[in-house]
């Protein structure tokens, strides 16, 4: 089944981060930090497929990853800066991995195209030791708007809270959109949905956010002991989550049966009865005749007895008149017969 998942986060300098060094872990390559004069090497990084630059149009020198992250660097002043965002997308497992590079290029040419920026983008395979189906992209971009000379102003949209979560709700949107769009393409029937739970009006409890630590943990108790129950306060809470919301499907399932057969049983009766009412019609419809049939002979009967009648008040007259033409001759010849 598709996954949904559309995280955002800060690279700031409050808590010791590095965009260098996000950049070079993410793309499993090495780049050096000019601020700090650190060199960041992850070219024996396992796990990542693919990873590319998408840039506003002019911004060509972005495309070199190291002169791009230590731009970013070089532009911020404050110590508590915030120099890069990341958003991690789930990528469906069902595409090819041709398809998963296409749907991560296209969000990230969404992201450059609103906001200005550049995306770098790195494709990541599942880790050996998690969810085979976990393929995912980190898209770290530019808190600043890209141009030919360089990096400009500061996007505060993302920044500001009274913008920032609609924006980003917005952003979540947009991907449910695209990897939808994508599924349909490649004519896979699922679909994902960027809203909560309770927005969709399902009623699954979702499952807490875990945490590097607490996945580490887990991890390595998978390693010794396969398939063992949870180690964490959090790994179990999220077990005993996801088996009420098993419960609950599983009683969802057979209420959407139950309902299914009720609408078949409904379905059924009202053809019946249309099926009764059409045979009762045309039962009427054959009495209405027959009654019609049964009035017409009476009638050709009462016709043809109308005209016997006649017929024998004609031979009746006639046979008068005979006889009346009969005794007249007798009169004449002087014959009484008395």
């Amino acid at each position: 089944m598709a996954i949904y998942h559309l995280s955002v986060k800060s690279i700031s300098r409050s808590v010791g981060r590095s965009v260098v060094a996000a950049a070079a872990y993410r793309s499993g390559q090495e780049l050096t930090d000019e601020r700090q004069g650190l060199t960041h090497d992850y070219t024996r990084k396992q796990g990542v497929e693919d990873a590319f630059i998408v840039a506003p149009d002019g911004a060509d020198w972005a495309q070199d990853r190291n002169a791009l992250w230590n731009a970013a660097e070089a532009a911020e002043k404050r110590k508590d800066a915030k120099t890069g965002r990341e958003y991690e997308l789930a990528l469906p497992a069902e595409l090819d991995a041709g398809a998963r590079k296409e749907l991560a290029r296209d969000f990230a040419r969404e992201l450059v195209a609103r906001y200005g920026v550049v995306a770098d983008v790195a494709i990541h395979e599942p880790g050996r030791e998690g969810d085979n189906r976990n393929h995912h992209a980190h898209i770290l971009t530019t808190t600043r708007m890209a141009g030919e000379d360089g990096l400009g102003a500061k996007t505060r949209v993302l920044d500001v809270a009274s913008t920032a979560s609609a924006e980003i709700e917005h952003m979540r949107g947009v991907w449910a959109r695209q990897v939808n769009m994508a599924l349909e393409r490649h004519q896979v029937e699922q679909r994902v949905d960027h809203r909560s739970f309770e927005r969709q009006g399902r009623e699954q409890e979702p499952t807490r956010h875990m945490g590097v630590s607490a996945m580490a943990l887990e991890r390595q108790a998978a390693r010794k002991v396969p398939d063992r129950e949870p180690v964490t306060d959090l790994g179990k809470q999220n077990a005993e989550i996801r088996e009420r919301n098993r419960v609950l499907e599983t009683a969802r399932k057979a209420v959407e049966k139950a309902q299914e057969l009720f609408t078949g049983l409904e379905k059924k009766a009202r053809l019946a009865v249309g099926l009764a009412r059409k045979i009762g019609q045309r039962m009427e419809l054959e009495r209405e005749r027959e009654a019609e049939r049964q009035r017409q002979e009476l009638a050709r009967q009462a016709e043809i007895r109308h005209q016997e009648d006649i017929r024998a008040v004609e031979r009746e007259h006639n046979l008068e008149r005979t006889r009346s033409r009969g005794r007249g001759r007798s009169r004449d010849r002087g014959y009484d017969p008395w």
